[in-house]
Formats: structure tokens, C-alpha cells, sequence
């Protein structure tokens, strides 16, 4: 199997590592954090930290359901705080996993695939910040698109190099600060004009009268990537991303972790490059999603069946597929490695 080789040229990455090394020592096997937070294994730093994004994107929902709506201040600095905790315990699990001598290539496809949900947990929780509404749907596509990019280069060069500005780092690092300073100001700032966010640049034709939120997105797409135009957007007949937007996020992220994971599952076994035939499994609902659409421009703008009801089975569909995965591929390794996914010690021949 192959090892991951990762360069990062990142100046904040440099100065913030001596902390974050430090902070390791922190997790040492007797350690006050190992003790509050269970943290021996690795994969448990992995997990732990996944876990942190969960839990504000659980908070997202339940203060702000369709992100248009602001939540308490209070909500936005857990968002930083929570975001920062992953940041922090992704960063420190490689090491944690070189201090106890337990790497493996199981840590590598575990530490990528909570990465590539992360994208949809994230964007669901700056929605709620930033109030988004259905443009936090997009907000998903900019992160994950580079991640996937990403991925996909390394598993042709078996290198992943990170340039002097990148979302690993100084990506987080806006983000949580945005979370910090909406906390601050409230989520009323990204949705009124942008001329009265910051009247210093009130001046710009066009923009000063978009919500913040929105010339936040502009922006982000100008710099970053030009989503295409959702085909299956334009021919709905309801607004699932304004009215779901919940579930079209975690829908469309749990298919994308499948994807990530299917990719780094073959960059691990060295497999012949080219297109995986099991990748597509993720994308068969989609077909049946577009028929059904299509069916409401014969029945006077009514489909045979309640998008929100497609719109859940696809969400069943992708989890159910992304756990299948998981599992298997989490079992396959541990058996022919001899290993335990969460314990260090090894399994007795």
C-alpha cells in the first residue's frame, strides 16, 4: 500500500506548528486531555475532532433550519470554537499516530474521509452564521470542489503539496475568525447591504447594494471555482435548497465522502489509474431523482412523487452507502494488517 507525502509551504502552518507540537505532549498517553477526552489512539483524535463539527452543525439546525434565519450569538462562537477544536486535533492525530508507532494506511482513508464530510458540516454551520439560506448549498460546492481536486492530484503524483495560502490552514483560519466576529456583531451583518457591512468600500458599483453574505460568494467563486448551473435545480418545481437545505448539504457531502474515500482507498492499493467503476454507485439515485422531476412538467408542475420524499431517499441512499463502505473497507484493512481501528495494541495471530 502506498504512504501518503504531504508538503505544506503554508507561513501561518510554520509558526502554529511549534504550538500544536507542543500541544501534542498534551496527548500523551497519560495526559490530562487523553483522561477528559478518551483520546489514546489516534483515530480517536481523528474522530473526536469530527465529532466537534457534528455537533455545531447539529446546532445549525436546530437554531436556524433553513439558514435564513439568525441563531444566538452565542451559537456563532461555539461554531469558532468548535472549528478551531478540529482544526487543532486533525493536525496533532499524525502526530499522536508517529508517538505511539501505530500508522497505518487505515489513517490515512480515516483522517481524509472525515475531512471530506467535514466540507458539508462546515459549510452547513457557516450557513447558519453567515444566513445563506440556499446559497449555503454553493458554499459546500467551493470547498469541496478543491478538495476533490486535490485528491485527485495526489493520487496520480502520490504527493500532496499545499501552496503558501491554503484552506487546511489559513481556510479554517478565516472561517472560525468570521464565526468569532459574528458572534460580536450578529448574523445581521451578512444580510444587510454590503455598502453598510463596510462603507469603506460602499463606493464599488453593483456590489454595495448584495447582501454581504452574497459578495462573500461572488468572491469566493470568482477566486476559487465557477459552480456549474444545477440541471436539477433549474427544472424543480420546488426549492429544495431554500426550503431543505439540510439535507440536500448532507445528501449531496455524504456521496462526496464516498467519492473522496473511494479515490484515496485506490491511491492506498496502488490500484491501475483510471476511472473506478464502483465510484458511479453513488450517483445511480440521481437519474431517478431527475425522471421524477421531469414528470412534474407533464402534470401541470406536479411530480409523481414529493420531491422532499426523493430528497430524503437520497439521503438515506448516500449514508447508507458512505457506512457500507466504511465499514467494509475499515474491516478489510484491520483483517489483512492485523490491527484494531481504535486500539494500538495488535490482534494475536
Amino acid at each position: 500500500m502506498a504512504l501518503m507525502h504531504c508538503i505544506n509551504t503554508s507561513t501561518v502552518e510554520l509558526i502554529t506548528l511549534m504550538l500544536q507540537n507542543m500541544s501534542c505532549n498534551l496527548f500523551g498517553p497519560n495526559s490530562l486531555l487523553s483522561s477528559l477526552f478518551g483520546c489514546r489512539f489516534y483515530f480517536q483524535i481523528t474522530l473526536t475532532g469530527f465529532m466537534f463539527l457534528l455537533v455545531s452543525a447539529v446546532l445549525g439546525y436546530i437554531y436556524s433550519p433553513h439558514l435564513d434565519s439568525a441563531p444566538p450569538r452565542w451559537v456563532h462562537f461555539a461554531h469558532g470554537l468548535l472549528l478551531f477544536l478540529y482544526q487543532t486535533f486533525d493536525a496533532v492525530d499524525g502526530k499522536q499516530a508517529r508517538r505511539t508507532s501505530s500508522s497505518s494506511p487505515l489513517g490515512e482513508l480515516f483522517d481524509h474521509g472525515c475531512d471530506a464530510l467535514a466540507c458539508a458540516l462546515e459549510a452547513l454551520a457557516f450557513g447558519s452564521t453567515a444566513m445563506c439560506g440556499r446559497n449555503t448549498f454553493w458554499f459546500w460546492v467551493i470547498s469541496a470542489v478543491p478538495f476533490y481536486g486535490a485528491t485527485w492530484e495526489h493520487y496520480f503524483t502520490n504527493s500532496l503539496i499545499l501552496p503558501a495560502v491554503n484552506g487546511p490552514t489559513e481556510g479554517l483560519m478565516l472561517i472560525y475568525m468570521a464565526h468569532f466576529f459574528t458572534s460580536i456583531v450578529g448574523a445581521e451583518w451578512w444580510a444587510q447591504d454590503f455598502g453598510k457591512s463596510i462603507p469603506l468600500l460602499s463606493w464599488i458599483p453593483y456590489i454595495n447594494g448584495i447582501p454581504t453574505s452574497g459578495v462573500v460568494l461572488l468572491f469566493m467563486v470568482l477566486f476559487a471555482v465557477i459552480p456549474t448551473v444545477s440541471f436539477k435545480d433549474f427544472l424543480s418545481p420546488t426549492d429544495l435548497i431554500g426550503n431543505y437545505p439540510h439535507m440536500v448539504v448532507m445528501g449531496t457531502g455524504l456521496s462526496f465522502g464516498f467519492l473522496v474515500g473511494r479515490m484515496i482507498l485506490a491511491h492506498l492499493c496502488d490500484e491501475p489509474k483510471g476511472l473506478k467503476t464502483g465510484m458511479s454507485t453513488s450517483l445511480f439515485y440521481l437519474p431517478l431523482a431527475i425522471a421524477n422531476t421531469l414528470t412534474a412538467r407533464l402534470n401541470d408542475g406536479v411530480p409523481l412523487i414529493d420531491e422532499k420524499w426523493v430528497l430524503l431517499g437520497f439521503c438515506i441512499y448516500t449514508a447508507a452507502l458512505y457506512l457500507h463502505f466504511a465499514t467494509s473497507v475499515i474491516h478489510e484493512i484491520t483483517t489483512a494488517l492485523g490491527i484494531y481501528c481504535f486500539r494500538i495494541a495488535k490482534k494475536k495471530a
